[in-house]
């Protein structure tokens, strides 16, 4: 009998080995998988978020790997690559990712219907809200109609869900207007709805305190005492009325929601919709809507929320953030994503591919 050596040996443990353990980047059937942390070098890369640079200034690191795919799902449809930023890798990591997209959800955070033609408006001549200004509002308006929309329309009847947020609870007026978690309102029921919105927002006064004309300012504190009495942004009932934000806030025009598109409301907290998604089979979700400082991050259908229980992938042009003394977004959007990128992934609309089996082979 011929005896083994020690090469021989080991060299039959790694083809044992190779038997055993996933390929790479390959989803293990029943249970987790070895994922092999290897990064290539990408040479010569193009700018990232550059497809809409009046709206996001592109993102031109040239440092940049490749690791293998992250989401590898069985019967995959939809390619979505994405890219994180590590401080430790020195630089900027991609990977493909293969989701179902009937397990996958697109999440709106708060399309809000201002200045929109449905009767909520900024109040004036100081009151703010959303972007802070009529025009502001107005500017995000068209990246909304012309990014956004048609983003979510080549997805709509593809992913598992479209969902949108909004401030508040779910109100008797947007209970009959919109999909809630527990109610789809019929044809009649919506136009009920509708009417009563249009009467309630058009009979609240719009109006609020002007700017103070005097500031009283101490000697040894005159900077204290000023910001205190004229802070940059007081969406207050001082400057927007008692009761502006108690109205029912309506999803923009801007967006063509359809009657399967669910509405989320913020108060009602994040353990509602990680239920209702996680009941409806959805294991990942492709973020969009604004701001990317401020709602996007941190309310209830935020990527702080939602990163906890699901494969989530922000839509790095399909955001915008507040831009105070800008006159565009590109600049504060772009670092706001780089900022998150830190501690999550990063996609943008042209690298979202929906892809069935038909099309594949």
């Amino acid at each position: 009998m011929k005896s083994f050596t020690q090469s021989t040996l080991i060299s039959g443990l790694l083809g044992l080995a190779g038997l055993l353990l996933p390929c790479e980047g390959a989803l293990a059937a029943d249970g987790p998988r070895l994922y092999p942390n290897k990064l290539t070098p990408i040479r010569n890369p193009a700018p990232l978020l550059a497809d809409h640079p009046e709206w996001v200034e592109p993102i031109r690191e040239t440092n940049r790997w490749e690791t293998p795919a992250l989401v590898n799902e069985a019967g995959a449809d939809l390619r979505v690559r994405a890219w994180r930023w590590s401080y430790n890798a020195r630089g900027i990591i991609e990977m493909p990712n293969l989701l179902s997209a009937s397990r996958t959800a697109i999440v709106m955070v708060h399309p809000w219907g201002i200045d929109d033609g449905q009767g909520w408006v900024t109040p004036e001549p100081a009151g703010v809200a959303d972007f802070c200004t009529p025009a502001k509002n107005h500017l995000a308006a068209e990246h909304t109609r012309g990014v956004i929309d048609p983003f979510h329309k080549s997805l709509r009847g593809k992913v598992g869900a479209i969902l949108y947020s909004l401030p508040g609870n779910c109100d008797p007026i947007r209970r009959k207007m919109y999909r809630s978690f527990t109610h789809n309102p019929g044809p009649d029921e919506r136009r009920q709805g509708a009417a009563e919105l249009d009467a309630r927002l058009r009979r609240f006064h719009y109006g609020g305190e002007p700017l103070p004309a005097t500031l009283t300012l101490s000697v040894d504190k005159p900077v204290v005492d000023y910001f205190k009495q004229f802070p940059g942004l007081d969406s207050s009932a001082r400057y927007n009325n008692a009761g502006f934000w108690d109205l029912p806030i309506p999803v923009t025009r801007d967006i063509q929601a359809h009657s399967d598109d669910v509405v989320i409301y913020d108060a009602e907290g994040y353990d509602k919709l990680r239920d209702y998604l996680q009941g409806q089979g959805i294991r990942h979700v492709l973020l969009t809507g604004y701001a990317t400082d401020m709602c996007f991050a941190r309310t209830c259908a935020g990527y702080e929320n939602l990163s906890k229980d699901f494969n989530v992938f922000l839509v790095g042009d399909a955001t915008l953030a507040t831009f105070p003394a800008h006159v565009t977004p590109r600049f504060a959007t772009s670092a706001h994503i780089a900022f998150a990128s830190i501690n999550q992934l990063i996609t943008q609309i042209s690298w979202i591919q929906y892809e069935p089996s038909s099309k594949r082979q």
